[in-house]
């Protein structure tokens, strides 16, 4: 089951996320973050390159989520 302190938020280091879940891998190479973000937050290296910080987070846990067989749903119905 996931737990919360499984998701990934916006203060996190991208090198600390990649070391956690090296699934995340392809979605920050599909936002094209440069090696040179990995020691930035989530947040900064999203904004470096020009990208939605919601939309990159949301990839990233998606990732996670479908790597442990865990699906989403809305929040409101």
């Amino acid at each position: 089951m996931l737990q919360f302190t499984d998701l990934v938020r916006g203060g996190e280091a991208v090198r600390d996320i990649k070391q956690s879940f090296p699934e995340t891998v392809a979605v920050f190479e599909e936002f094209h973050l440069r090696p040179s973000c990995d020691e930035c937050s989530i947040e900064m290296a999203a904004r470096k390159v020009g990208a939605s910080f919601e939309d990159l987070l949301v990839g990233v846990n998606k990732a996670i989520y479908k790597s442990r067989g865990v699906t989403t749903r809305p929040l409101c119905g």
